[in-house]
């Protein structure tokens, strides 16, 4: 029960990795939200979750719907401890001059836009207790980014670098950010971060991890209850790589 009594916001929280750390964070004992575009896939998950969860419609790029959810949370819960950033998106293996203009700014807004528009909605609320826990998730793309994934590997890059400089402004009032670095794992984005999903592109990608394995929704959701839980009071700033090796 490490998180006993600690309420929280997993926005992309119905599905993949979202739903790996809602459902770490309900058995260690948390209030949770989970916040997703699919407002059927979270109201489905909060039903067969219990009393301890809630679901809320979100588009995490758009400012009026993220106070919504900020609001709804806070209004729910009576305070936020803990926000974790999950929502994210891919272009399809692409050359980086060929990716449209859409899918670019489909990729902006939703993996960084979000960050801020999220920051703005729940850091004075977080300022006003001197506590919290922000958690980004971003991507082994951003430390080692792979071929024709260019702008995805950029916008995980800038949320990288975006938990630092939270990390070392918000501290001071007791706020803690940090991130975690998933390899690719068996999510809904898989098969656009492949390509096309074969055995031998699976082969292929599982090759490149030490460990030998995709990262799971379980890692993740433990990983995430570390950081977010009073064990990791000291730690802030950090982006661990949850990855299996994959960035040795």
């Amino acid at each position: 029960m490490r998180l006993n009594g600690k309420t929280a916001i997993v926005t992309g929280g119905a599905s993949g990795f979202g739903a790996g750390i809602v459902q770490k964070f309900l058995s260690e004992g948390a209030h949770v939200m989970i916040a997703d575009i699919n407002g059927d896939a979270a109201m489905e998950m909060a039903e067969t979750c219990g009393a301890n969860c809630i679901a809320q419609t979100v588009d995490v790029a758009n400012a009026a719907s993220v106070n919504a959810m900020a609001k709804a949370a806070i209004a729910a819960f009576g305070h936020v401890d803990i926000l974790i950033n999950n929502a994210g998106v891919t272009h399809l293996p692409t050359p980086l001059d060929e990716v449209s203009e859409d899918d670019f700014d489909r990729v902006f807004n939703v993996n960084m836009k979000s960050v801020y528009l999220t920051a703005r909605a729940l850091v004075p609320h977080m300022k006003s207790r001197q506590s919290g826990a922000i958690l980004n998730v971003a991507s082994t793309a951003g430390v080692s980014p792979r071929p024709n994934l260019n702008w995805y590997n950029a916008s995980k890059g800038w949320m990288i670098t975006a938990t630092k400089t939270m990390a070392v402004e918000l501290a001071p009032q007791g706020i803690r950010v940090n991130a975690i670095n998933p390899v690719a794992g068996e999510t809904p984005l898989l098969k656009s971060f492949m390509g096309e999903d074969t055995p031998e592109m699976r082969a292929k990608f599982i090759s490149t991890i030490p460990i030998g394995r995709f990262s799971t929704p379980e890692d993740m959701g433990n990983a995430a209850c570390f950081l977010c839980s009073d064990e990791a009071s000291m730690v802030t700033g950090v982006a661990m790589e949850v990855d299996g090796g994959r960035c040795i």
